[in-house]
């Protein structure tokens, strides 16, 4: 087994803990996430900070705290395995779909471009911005004849999602950020699990918001997620991302609506939102009023590009932020962009947004967590320090499970490097939207 490396220090005290309790982490057994940037390394280390923070919640509930945690071991193939967990995943045998056709990068006339088009909106916006038939070889001429900021623009401007690929990182993100409010959360008494009995409100989608509640979940919170009708979730996303929660949907432009998410945050415990910034206010769910109103909330809040700056608006995910942040160049070969060997980003934020939640829960609620995707990609490509050659003799087998009774039928899919979830998703949107009783 290994001791606390120093990225393992480094997100701890990120996460206002301090980095000498990160030597109670130590990690055993291979990994491979190996490239041109030290993934492994921010993977075990995101992984790590969680599980800590879940022994201090832990320590913390049964009357006493950091001092009464002893080591906290992380295996380093539960933490490879669950990093590309989309990719392990089987829906009835098959195997998902990952990206669309017209997602992925696009010689420009000056450049590459990456576009995002796994969702029908994005792809409508997409070829109506280019002007041309929804296929790969119209919309091939049709990046190949402009300049890729051009496109990036041509194509933002329509709702559609679309990157120049940067050749140098962008500018430095800061990895955590945390407001402590004057409010108290409910007291939390010894259990089981961590987090058991905590009601945490989900508005996110996609992988990182849904990989911070999914590890909620196995921790023992009951997750509850909400979306819109009017915003279906990609049914492979939700069946890899699903585990650990519940899935109701709520049109919160109508009353009925609001009543009853006001009526979830009155008995809620964390709020963890995945929306652009500036996207929830228009309903009141702004960081801000939702302390105001409720101010014993632990409000965790993630995007893609950071919370401040010209970008901050901007819809995003972490192959845009890759190719937006320099990665996608410094992972390329032979004049082509290339990426990250999982959607570290993503999967690396997720745990983060957790192990920040624990804390905060730790610390007695009331107080607003900011992450972002580039603040992930700032640490990796500044801070992470390089552990050279991965441990031979991974293989992801021992981490996949298999399900029967899940909302989308069978499934085998990557285990939780903290546990086991014990039952597969529900379908996305077919649950009531009530808390479980504690």
């Amino acid at each position: 087994m290994t001791s606390c490396d120093e990225a393992t220090g480094q997100a701890w005290a990120a996460l206002g803990g301090a980095r000498g309790d990160a030597e109670r982490v130590g990690y055993r057994g291979a990994g491979e996430l190996e490239g041109a940037l030290p993934v492994r390394e921010l993977a075990r280390a995101t992984v790590g900070v969680c599980a800590l923070a879940a022994a201090e919640l832990g320590a913390v509930r049964a009357g006493g705290g950091m001092r009464d945690v002893g080591p906290v071991v992380v295996d380093e193939g539960a933490v490879a395995t669950a990093f590309v967990s989309e990719r392990h995943l089987r829906v009835e045998g098959r195997a998902p779909v990952s990206f669309a056709p017209l997602s992925g990068f696009w010689r420009a006339a000056d450049g590459w471009v990456r576009t995002h088009a796994n969702y029908p909106h994005h792809e409508a916006a997409l070829v109506r911005a280019l002007g041309v038939p929804g296929t790969p070889e119209a919309v091939r001429e049709a990046l190949a004849g402009l300049g890729a900021v051009e496109a990036q623009e041509l194509v933002y401007a329509e709702g559609g999602l679309a990157v120049a690929v940067a050749e140098a990182y962008g500018e430095p993100q800061p990895l955590v950020e945390t407001v402590r409010g004057p409010g108290r959360g409910r007291p939390l008494g010894p259990a089981a699990l961590p987090a058991a009995g905590v009601r945490v409100l989900d508005l996110t989608r996609v992988i990182a918001g849904p990989v911070a509640t999914r590890t909620l979940g196995v921790l023992g919170a009951d997750v509850l997620r909400i979306d819109s009708p009017g915003l279906p979730e990609a049914a492979d996303a939700y069946a890899d991302t699903g585990f650990g929660k519940r899935s109701a949907l709520l049109d919160l432009a109508g009353a009925e609506g609001r009543a009853v998410l006001e009526g979830l945050l009155d008995e809620a415990d964390v709020v963890v939102s995945g929306y652009r910034p500036g996207a929830l206010e228009r309903f009141g769910l702004g960081a801000g009023e939702l302390l105001e109103r409720w101010p014993g909330l632990v409000v965790a809040q993630l995007c893609a590009w950071g919370w401040r700056g010209p970008w901050a608006g901007r819809r995003g995910f972490d192959s845009l932020v890759q190719a937006g942040y320099g990665i996608a160049a410094a992972c390329g070969e032979d004049g082509r962009p290339g990426v990250l060997p999982a959607q570290a980003l993503d999967h690396g934020t997720g745990y983060l947004v957790a192990a920040g939640v624990l804390r905060g829960l730790a610390g007695g609620g009331g107080c607003v967590l900011r992450y972002s995707l580039a603040g992930t990609a700032s640490w990796l490509v500044r801070d992470v320090p390089g552990g050279g050659a991965g441990v031979p003799g991974y293989t992801a087998e021992p981490w996949l499970r298999e399900v029967g009774d899940s909302g989308y039928g069978a499934l085998r899919y990557a285990g939780s490097p903290f546990g086991e979830w014990g039952r597969g998703p529900s379908r996305w949107g077919a649950d009531r939207a009530v808390w479980l009783r504690r």
